[in-house]
């Protein structure tokens, strides 16, 4: 073997090295928590309505306590998303500003929680709830998916959830885009189901910062351990994804589920659904 194909070998040798070392972080990195099988199969069996069974043209809108009463009264699960006021109330609300739900260019967490009583949600009769009026009305009658909303890294907004839930008799787990927030689960109350939201967010119409591409790809995982995967349904194929919940025994869930043709289509992908607008029957869980 002369000296070029000798070089030629170490080359190749010291990239084989390389790819391995690599593939080896990346294993390390996207791997969820360890499969809590029992914990995760006492989830499944139900729908999830996104934000309650809510329709925006109606008397009940998202996240209000009437949509989340029709969900109980169908039998539907909940996923809502959970934030702090400015003077730390924990309420139920989707977004950082109020302005798409209420009609106020200003974040949630610039107000009051007797400040924002006094908005409306959709032109509707209904205002922004509290998350204990939401716990009490729910009472354990249907499973809920609770989203925490951190809008910076700082995980007060858990402290606060989490004096609710530890006394709440019903099913819950909980979810978040931010890995700090499952990650502060993970710590504080691991016996708690914990699952970390992500996305394809160029899909979803997003410019990826470099956290966000970190969430898409679940390389975050690392510092949460999660026992589900609440993934777009939008990205089925995402290599991390498929990694986690077929090869590691993390629970796929889809969000967010808005037809029948949906939901047929991720039926090969989720377990467990969150939709919206519309009534699911014809595809069996």
């Amino acid at each position: 073997m002369n000296e070029a194909m000798i070089g030629v070998l170490t080359v190749l040798a010291v990239i084989a090295w390389i790819v391995l070392i690599l593939a080896v972080i990346y294993f390390f990195l996207v791997f969820p928590g360890r499969s809590r099988k029992a914990l995760q199969n006492s989830f499944l069996g139900h729908w999830y309505a996104h934000r309650g069974f809510h329709d925006n043209n109606s008397e009940a809108p998202e996240n209000s306590l009437a949509a989340f009463k029709k969900a109980v009264e169908a039998g539907y699960g909940i996923e809502l998303d959970v934030q702090l006021t400015k003077d730390e109330k924990v309420v139920v609300f989707h977004d950082n500003t109020l302005k798409r739900v209420c009609g106020v260019d200003a974040p949630v967490n610039s107000m009051t929680y007797d400040e924002l009583s006094k908005l409306r949600l959709l032109n509707t009769d209904e205002r922004i709830p509290l998350f204990s009026e939401v716990l009490e009305l729910v009472d354990g009658k249907v499973p809920l998916i609770v989203e925490i909303k951190m809008v910076n890294s700082a995980t007060r907004v858990c402290v606060l959830a989490n004096e609710f839930l530890k006394t709440y008799k019903g099913q819950y787990c909980i979810e978040s885009f931010h890995p700090f927030a499952v990650q502060w689960f993970r710590k504080n109350r691991p016996e708690i189901m914990r699952g970390q939201l992500a996305a394809n967010f160029w899909k979803e119409g997003e410019i990826e910062r470099p956290d966000m591409w970190l969430v898409h790809f679940l390389l975050t995982n690392v510092l949460a351990r999660p026992d589900f995967i609440s993934y777009s349904c939008k990205a089925p194929r995402n290599l991390s994804f498929v990694l986690c919940t077929k090869a590691f025994g993390a629970l796929p869930v889809a969000w967010t589920i808005k037809s029948e043709e949906s939901l047929k289509r991720s039926s090969k992908y989720f377990k467990i659904f969150i939709f919206e607008g519309f009534r699911p029957e014809k595809v069996k869980i």
